[in-house]
């Protein structure tokens, strides 16, 4: 080996170390139907500076998420699904409970890897003591709210406030879609050049109440009702984003900062989730697999479509290791790094996935390749045959409402889940349960419950 070569290898993995860490931007869409934006076949509104991102980078067609809001929020900030944490359902305003004080979240990791930790809306993770907030929870700053459900111009929650800056509240006027667009652009503004940036921005947009300026509904005469006023949410978001990547273009930091942009779970009514099956609330894809994307012109592909299956938690493991952070700590992680999966078209890392509803361990499913198991655990366990299917008895009695006992869909052929397999596929079905088995095994009750002992 020539003497230039060897300089070569030996500088190699310092060159590696002394590489710029990359800014993180997290876009968190609330309510967000899976086909409302252009990039993923919405036709109705017009989402061009999302679309383009989009198409600049990779679109996450199987990207999973947690029925509704506060789950989702945790599996994010932890890396690790609501049966380790016990936030299954939404944390609604001064309930005494909270995204558990041991966890430690994406924004500790980052912080202690050099970042500067910002989040810009909804918290949604507990607010009835101090220490559960975003400055508790290695967060250095925050402005935003800390509910759902805000009034758009007011900023009231059930009559109460619910606009805060570092924890004190703050009473000013605005739609609050432009006042998380302008505390983003000034925080990518006064960021230090030499010091990585890690910004959350969790827009309140296009969660009910359905408000927006009039100006935003002009350009759809022909829809109707809310879902008229959806449009206008979303083309405020869709504006909003625009102006926060022109923020890190003045700023130059764009070239170097990965986008992440996700729905935060499946749309309500009137939100489209065409093709997938349900809304918001449900285990249902359409209620649990978010329209998403990643962007980072340069390192991840542009113009490709994954079809590979991720969830929200492999985001705490990938960003930790994209930003030089460390991995050890005393909870296990779920999540799976999925970076050679966006950047290499690599295979998912998982073998499988866990989808949990609100009612928690009793009501999940898991998916393996391309198929998907939904089982509600009491009548099914209660009342199967010697290949472990529904007896007829329990054919007849459906529980948790609309889910059958033990439903087995094929997804790529069935991505609205409208045939149910399981009487066809016994082997299958037998081992994908106990593989659900294995995953609920140790599952925590839910967070509202032990909040009350």
């Amino acid at each position: 080996m020539s003497p230039r070569v060897l300089l070569v290898a030996l500088l190699l993995p310092w060159l590696a170390s002394a590489a710029p860490k990359p800014d993180i931007v997290f876009l968190l869409i609330d309510d967000l139907g899976y086909a409302d934006c252009g990039f993923n076949g919405g036709k109705q509104i017009l989402t061009p500076n999302i679309d383009r991102l989009a198409k600049a980078g990779a679109v996450l067609e199987h990207h999973y998420v947690q029925p509704v809001c506060s789950p989702t929020r945790s599996t994010l900030l932890t890396g690790r699904y609501p049966t380790r944490t016990g936030v299954y359902s939404i944390v609604s305003p001064h309930a005494a409970w909270g995204l558990p004080l041991a966890e430690r979240t994406l924004a500790d990791a980052l912080k202690q890897a050099g970042y500067s930790t910002e989040i810009v809306g909804k918290w949604h993770l507990g607010e009835f003591k101090p220490e559960y907030l975003p400055l508790a929870r290695g967060f250095e700053h925050h402005y935003g709210h800390y509910f759902g459900m805000l009034d758009y111009y007011t900023h009231e929650r059930g009559g109460e406030l619910d606009w805060y800056r570092d924890g004190k509240p703050v009473k000013e006027e605005g739609y609050t879609t432009h006042l998380l667009r302008d505390e983003a652009c000034r925080v990518i503004a006064r960021q230090p050049k030499d010091k990585p940036l890690f910004l959350y921005v969790p827009f309140n947009g296009v969660h009910g109440p359905f408000q927006v300026p009039e100006t935003y509904l002009k350009p759809y005469p022909n829809l109707k009702n809310n879902r008229q006023k959806l449009a206008g949410m979303l083309a405020a978001v869709d504006a909003a984003v625009a102006q926060i990547e022109d923020s890190l273009r003045k700023a130059g930091r764009l070239e170097n900062t990965l986008i992440v942009f996700s729905s935060d779970n499946g749309g309500p009514t009137p939100g489209d989730n065409t093709p997938l099956r349900d809304h918001k609330g449900s285990i249902y894809e359409g209620g649990v697999r978010a329209a998403a994307f990643a962007c980072w012109p340069g390192r991840i592909p542009a113009g490709i479509r994954i079809r590979e299956p991720m969830h929200m938690v492999d985001w705490y493991p990938t960003l930790i290791k994209l930003g030089g952070g460390s991995l050890e700590q005393k909870l296990p992680i779920d999540g799976l790094d999925v970076w050679p999966t966006i950047t290499q078209g690599a295979p998912t890392p998982h073998d499988a996935i866990l989808c949990v509803s609100t009612q928690g361990p009793t009501l999940a499913a898991v998916r393996m390749g391309e198929w998907k198991l939904i089982q509600a655990n009491a009548a099914a366990e209660a009342a199967e045959d010697e290949n472990g299917q529904p007896t007829a008895k329990a054919k007849k009695a459906k529980t948790a409402g609309k889910y059958e006992p033990v439903a087995l869909y094929h997804l790529t052929a069935d991505p609205g889940e409208t045939k149910n397999l399981a009487a066809e596929q016994p082997e299958r079905v037998k081992a994908m349960r106990t593989r659900l088995a294995a995953l609920l095994k140790d599952a925590v009750p839910p967070g509202t419950t032990a909040a009350k002992k």
